[in-house]
């Protein structure tokens, strides 16, 4: 069965190493923080402004002043740090950040990535994305592998204007991770029940199978 939102970023918070400084995006990224194991020492970061990026709050804890880039009400750690957002953007230009995990519209075969605009919608700009994918040392996106109308958001190439080009690391989806190597799209992970039949029929992308092909979840 496909992975639900909760099992995907369960799967995608054991990615994140403890020690490292991580970015998450908006709508499904942001439920990775909920399922980071207690021992890790690991620093969220927001783009604007909050260093030490907690879970979300109780309803006795919810701070209507305190949210994150999503405008969603957040909490903060012991330590956490408030700054500016020159300061939040100098420290994911600068290279300081480890790891960043974004939702995504396409992600093609090249690694190529566009999440930011929709033909024919007003949008406000791209936002801190274009500064992640360029600045943050892994980028790995976290989506839906395929749209309302049931066709794929993995393809050969994207058709949305790019985020940014050749950046992605790997694709985490509710049916498989792919794996970007040596320019070469790879599924080491495969949701139980789902089969590689079928997501050859669901992908547009064309991608090889690891020899050791794992389940996802």
């Amino acid at each position: 069965m496909p992975l639900t939102k909760e099992q995907l970023a369960s799967r995608v918070a054991r990615e994140v190493e403890s020690g490292t400084y991580v970015n998450l995006g908006i709508g499904m990224p942001s439920l990775v923080a909920n399922y980071i194991s207690p021992e890790k020492d690991v620093t969220f970061q927001t783009e604007n402004g909050i260093l030490g990026l907690g879970g979300y709050p109780t309803e006795n804890e919810v701070d209507a002043d305190l949210t994150n880039a999503s405008k969603q009400t957040v909490t903060t750690l012991l330590g956490a740090a408030i700054v500016d957002s020159v300061e939040a953007f100098s420290m994911i230009r600068g290279g300081h950040i480890d790891l960043t995990i974004l939702g995504g519209m396409e992600v093609d075969q090249y690694g190529n990535l566009a999440n930011w605009k929709v033909p024919n919608k007003l949008v406000k700009g791209m936002g801190g994305a274009m500064d992640l994918v360029a600045g943050a040392k892994r980028v790995i996106v976290m989506m839906q592998h395929t749209g309302p109308d049931g066709k794929s958001k993995i393809l050969k190439n994207c058709t949305l204007p790019l985020t940014g080009k050749g950046v992605v690391s790997e694709v985490f989806t509710e049916l498989a991770r792919f794996v970007f190597i040596n320019g070469e799209m790879i599924v080491t992970e495969l949701a139980e029940d789902v089969t590689v039949q079928e997501l050859y029929q669901k992908t547009e992308a064309s991608f090889k199978i690891s020899y050791q092909l794992e389940k996802l979840e």
